[in-house]
């Protein structure tokens, strides 16, 4: 099969010719209709984080395709279903967090294409029990996007408890972003688009942003406030000083929720006398479970949102990551086998 293989962090990623794997006891060997391109997987090819992968490896884990065989343990009625491989390889199933809905903070748990191998492949192994099934109303392009992208961005709105009518700020329009405004809109959010690039913004308007700021020409934080003030403010830059901007602009009981991850693993500084008077919630959120994704493409099967993403071939692998680092990929890129 052919795969794209991180040999050493910062060195362009080799397409070789690898064997099919096997999958083994409670998994399901997958041929990759389609892989998105997530910023993590830049960071991952970079070693970028304080927690490294171990090259070699393949990232990706955005990964959707038909299951073509089983391991032993697993049904085989799985066979010719579509699914979809996330973030969230695998996690220990019993522990608090597991048993209580939150298995993405799983102790034990296994991210795919990071700590084993993803979905830059034609073929992939994951785990049986982590694989959500792709509704037939969802094509496996726009879906590839929704499994990292989307139920991100869904889970940042959900935990902020959005109520209809609060303004939300959105820092970071692109792969994430542009999903993000429409989650928030979806649950009667006011929404603030935020972005260095003048075509994101202008991706985030014809989504329906209400109000949109160039935070390289205007002051983010005086533009929100002039509108009234974020009620919540969701950071997906990776930008410590979006963070900053983001906490700045809320409201007295305003949530900041993080998503974006820095390279550096940056810091910012939070007044805690104005965080106590004024009721602020700092709010980490990552990535979404199982049932969180299943809900992300039942709304997408129903026409509530759109993918914007644009199709890649996995030989364009590095040129790729040059696009997303350089802010030139409006949104997602999708490799499709």
């Amino acid at each position: 099969m052919k795969a794209a293989v991180v040999t050493d962090f910062g060195k362009p990623l080799e397409i070789q010719d690898l064997p099919v794997p096997e999958p083994g006891p409670g998994q399901v060997l997958v041929r990759m209709e389609a892989s998105g391109l997530c910023h993590t997987d830049i960071h991952a090819a970079h070693g970028d984080w304080p927690v490294k992968p171990r090259p070699p490896f393949i990232p990706g884990h955005e990964g959707v395709g038909l299951v073509q065989a089983v391991g032993a343990g697993v049904s085989e009625d799985l066979i010719g279903r579509r699914i979809a491989i996330p973030w969230l390889g695998s996690s220990c199933g019993t522990c608090r967090y597991c048993v209580s809905g939150w298995e993405t903070l799983c102790q034990s748990q296994v991210n795919s294409g990071y700590s084993v191998d993803g979905c830059y492949a034609e073929y992939a192994v994951a785990d049986a029990g982590a694989v959500v099934q792709v509704p037939d109303g969802v094509s496996s392009f726009d879906a590839a996007p929704l499994t990292c992208a989307g139920v991100t961005t869904y889970k940042a709105i959900k935990v902020a408890n959005v109520v209809p009518a609060e303004r939300v700020a959105v820092f970071g329009i692109g792969g994430l972003g542009h999903l993000a405004v429409q989650y928030a809109r979806l649950v009667g959010g006011f929404v603030t688009a935020v972005d260095l690039e003048p075509d994101k913004l202008g991706l985030a308007h014809k989504l329906g942003a209400d109000q949109i700021v160039n935070a390289r020409t205007h002051d983010p934080v005086e533009e929100i406030r002039q509108a009234g003030g974020a009620d919540v403010a969701v950071v997906l830059a990776a930008s410590a000083k979006a963070f900053e901007q983001a906490y700045r602009s809320l409201n007295r009981g305003g949530r900041l929720v993080m998503v974006g991850l820095p390279a550096d693993n940056a810091s910012i500084n939070v007044p805690i006398f104005e965080t106590v008077l004024g009721g602020i919630s700092v709010i980490g959120s990552i990535v979404g479970t199982r049932q969180d994704l299943a809900e992300v493409f039942a709304l997408h099967a129903a026409g509530r949102t759109q993918v914007i993403a644009e199709q890649r071939r996995l030989e364009q692998v590095n040129e790729s990551f040059d696009e997303v680092l350089g802010g030139r990929a409006e949104a997602r890129l999708v490799f499709e086998f």
